[in-house]
């Protein structure tokens, strides 16, 4: 069997193999692998003609479609670095991940042309905006055009294993994200390990609900299926779940991939009884298998989950600097609930403590992980690289323990990033924004748990005196206030206004006491 020497050779092989197979499901859209890699070729080709070079930075802000992986595979082939944007992102915000990482070019849609065409007249590196959709701009490249080009060439043989292939933003403790640099080898022998962790094969059909411009993704949702031949069902949200479900039964899907909250919701959902019963479901609903990741999976919903409909649901473990699955509970095997499974094949992980000495077994210490698909480390940011990544161990910040088994239980976190659905969300991003309101004093930021949500932020602030307003009120304006300055995912479920905080004797806020 030939391994591919790079993520855009991998699809070059694949469509040797499977060129006729459908490769996407969108809507009524197909393509087949011969279809993604011609169009994904045409749209090197106008790269190159645009003077796209090779290990130059060109960003993706788009929702999920088949443009996203057209747009995703055309950069990599003309051997340039792919910056995924989160399409909840402010403009400010946007315009510190470009900068930052000087990307030359956006690939984004009409939803986004406004914020896309502002920082192109802001940013002397943006080059291009490349734009999908009916509403064209005299600043803008039209994408639909690129991809009808069939000047053949590209640069799939110049491309190394350790060339970037996509800088990941990840929010970070000092109130910007950093970009964590995963090369062609990191993403690689990540979906690698995943298939045969979970022993995927061609006639596979994953359901992607998730957002392509997250890691998980992008790893378990774009990339493993693609590695392995598998079809993509691609949804741009899971809501209404009704329709998803409709889809995933006429389109034969094997492996549906979401996050706690969505199985949270499943579990509860009033379905069609077909869908539950134990005989019939296997028949009507061809799901093999449901994974979840990108946050901690409460025991309740795994056991309630598996219960209703007859299906494994196996969490697994991973992080954006780690391309980023770690873990996977075991598809055959003992699985163990509230466990983040076993470490993938040519992973290994181990446990800390402060000094950097392996624990006892048993023992909590910080989680360490080793690998291929460990991160080059972060753009920019030789800081933070020395506390990462030492002697090839990358520091995740999560404490962590293991059994005799060799399974590992994520116990808590050194880091004070709350995890919203999968998507980092760090206190001090918040507490710096709130400390830009005249009312207030002072600002703290935690992670509470949400009945239907998860973790969400919460927000607690003493005022200034003289402050007149009711305490709903000032709550009320300091919402609508963050609401104008981030991401409405970072916005806290409240903000509680007390007299003061808790505090050590150097004055500094006892976050836990808050709790």
């Amino acid at each position: 069997m030939i391994e591919p020497q790079n993520l855009a050779h991998m699809l070059r092989i694949t469509r040797i193999k499977y060129g006729r197979s459908t490769a996407i499901c969108y809507g009524q859209k197909k393509l087949t692998y011969d279809e993604l890699d011609d169009a994904s070729d045409n749209f090197c080709s106008s790269l190159m003609r645009l003077g796209i070079e090779k290990g130059q930075r060109v960003a993706i802000l788009l929702f999920n479609r088949p443009e996203f992986i057209i747009s995703y595979f055309g950069i990599l082939k003309a051997g340039a670095t792919i910056v995924p944007l989160n399409t909840m992102l402010k403009t400010e915000e946007i315009r510190y991940m470009l900068e930052d990482a000087g990307a030359v070019a956006i690939v984004t849609s009409s939803s986004f042309m406004d914020i896309a065409c502002d920082l192109k007249a802001k940013l002397k590196n943006l080059k291009h905006v490349i734009l999908l959709g009916s509403e064209m701009s005299e600043e803008a490249v039209d994408f639909p055009g690129m991809i009808r080009d069939t000047v053949s060439q590209n640069r799939v043989k110049d491309i190394d294993a350790e060339d970037l292939a996509v800088i990941m933003y990840t929010s970070g403790t000092t109130g910007h994200p950093k970009g964590a640099m995963l090369t062609h080898k990191n993403l690689l022998s990540n979906a690698r390990s995943s298939a045969k962790a979970i022993k995927i094969t061609h006639w596979d059909c994953f359901v992607c609900v998730l957002p392509l411009f997250h890691s998980f993704a992008a790893t378990v949702c774009m990339l493993l299926p693609i590695y392995c031949g598998a079809k993509i069902i691609i949804f741009v949200s899971p809501r209404p779940f009704k329709r998803v479900m409709r889809t995933m039964i006429r389109k034969r899907a094997t492996i549906f991939t979401g996050i706690p909250s969505i199985f949270n919701i499943l579990k509860d959902s009033k379905l069609p009884a077909l869908l539950t019963a134990p005989v019939i479901s296997r028949i009507a609903n061809p799901i093999r298998l449901c994974i979840s990741g990108a946050a901690a999976l409460p025991i309740e919903t795994l056991v309630e989950f598996e219960k209703r409909f007859k299906i494994p649901l196996i969490e697994g473990y991973g992080l954006t600097e780690a391309s980023p699955v770690v873990s996977l509970n075991p598809l055959k095997g003992e699985r163990k609930p509230g466990s983040i499974g076993l470490p993938l094949p040519d992973v290994e992980v181990k446990a800390v403590n402060d000094n950097g000495e392996d624990v006892p077994l048993g023992e909590i210490g910080e989680l360490l992980v080793k690998g291929p698909n460990v991160m080059k480390g972060y753009l920019n940011q030789p800081q933070a690289n020395a506390q990462t990544i030492k002697d090839n161990w990358l520091y995740t910040g999560d404490l962590a323990k293991f059994d005799s088994d060799g399974y590992i239980y994520i116990v808590g976190r050194k880091k004070e990033m709350v995890n919203v659905r999968g998507l980092n969300v760090y206190p001090k991003e918040l507490e710096d924004v709130l400390y830009e309101h005249p009312y207030v004093k002072e600002a703290a930021v935690i992670g509470v748990i949400d009945k239907h949500k998860g973790e969400v932020p919460k927000g607690f602030v003493t005022l200034k005196d003289g402050v007149q307003k009711k305490a709903d009120e000032v709550e009320h304006e300091l919402l609508l206030f963050l609401r104008d300055r981030l991401a409405l995912y970072k916005i806290p479920k409240r903000i509680e206004i007390i007299e003061s905080f808790p505090k050590t004797s150097t004055g500094k806020i006892l976050k836990r006491n808050l709790q």
